[in-house]
């Protein structure tokens, strides 16, 4: 048997921009993303699937406030476990059906997933991730005195609440999901980083905050003891001088390499930044190859004929 591959798929895969995120459109990338999927197992790895989340929690978030009036808003950890339902019953639908037709026996189990934080985390005195929906500038400084919501003005679209961005700790389900594995089958769990959860006086409780998915994917490696990495976005190519005449797409990068571009500001922090991070963390924590590229490209660079390898030497 080949090496036990983690798969981070972004939100975006699912849900394109532009796209109103109907279920007929997000299953329909849904089918795509298995047929990617299949190829890969048909090649021998294990696979287990994380997946971002960020445009279908959006959009619980703007079901919220419409209804508020109606239906009391649920907090945020919430949202993000029904996302994690509504997403995860997505893949394991398509991907069992897939299964089946390619004669591959192989169950498939979504696993709403608890990720660990520390509640001394600095991030929860510095909330910077956006989230929901834009406001008005009087509707911003109703719900700062009323919720004790932190906004910021994004220029020309009006303020957006912004929340905490810890980084996970531990996996409170990483057993029973690698258990799940070891066992056989695909399992689905992480989603969007994870239901971000402290623990107080030996309790656990729901915070509201939102863990960086890739991050997140990098904990659940070593829980799962993975040997590759695998997140994938939308070029096939880790660039540096990215978008310039100079740009140039990298094979390549071993850690030393990837930690001189970081400092140098070559990965964007609301873009690749996380994604080369989470790829450097996983190696450190004793994995074997992380691989950054699209999802068409996925069966391709697992093959080593393309993508962005990272190695630690």
């Amino acid at each position: 048997m080949k090496e036990r591959v983690l798969v981070a798929l972004g939100g975006n895969a699912l849900l394109r921009a532009k796209e109103k995120g109907s279920a007929e459109q997000q299953l329909s990338h849904v089918e795509q993303t298995c047929n990617f999927f299949i190829k890969i197992i048909e090649e021998g790895y294990t696979i287990a699937i994380t997946h971002g989340n960020g445009p279908q929690v959006g959009n619980i978030l703007l079901q919220n406030e419409l209804a508020k009036e109606s239906i009391p808003a649920m907090p945020l950890d919430i949202c993000g476990a029904e996302s994690q339902g509504l997403i995860g019953y997505m893949i394991q639908r398509n991907l069992y059906n897939r299964l089946r037709l390619h004669k591959i026996n192989k169950n498939v189990v979504t696993l709403l997933s608890q990720v660990l934080v520390n509640a001394k985390d600095p991030a929860f005195s510095h909330p910077t991730k956006p989230i929901g929906p834009f406001y008005s500038h009087e509707e911003a400084k109703k719900l700062t005195k009323e919720l004790n919501w932190s906004m910021v003005e994004q220029a020309g679209k009006g303020f957006r609440r912004v929340v905490p961005s810890p980084e996970p700790v531990d996996i409170i389900e990483g057993k029973i999901i690698k258990k799940l594995i070891d066992e056989g089958n695909v399992v689905v769990s992480c989603g969007g980083g994870g239901i971000p959860v402290i623990e107080k006086e030996g309790h656990l409780l729901g915070v509201e905050a939102v863990i960086d998915k890739d991050h997140t994917a990098a904990v659940l490696g070593k829980v799962i003891n993975a040997d590759i990495l695998m997140i994938l976005t939308d070029v096939e190519k880790v660039a540096i001088h990215f978008g310039k005449p100079d740009q140039k797409n990298l094979d390549h990068l071993t850690l030393a390499q990837a930690r001189v571009y970081m400092d140098d500001g070559e990965f964007s922090k609301g873009s690749m930044g996380p994604k080369v991070e989470a790829a450097c963390h996983f190696l450190e924590q004793g994995g074997k190859i992380s691989i950054i590229t699209s999802l068409e490209k996925a069966k391709e660079a697992l093959l080593g004929k393309t993508g962005t390898h990272f190695s630690k030497k």
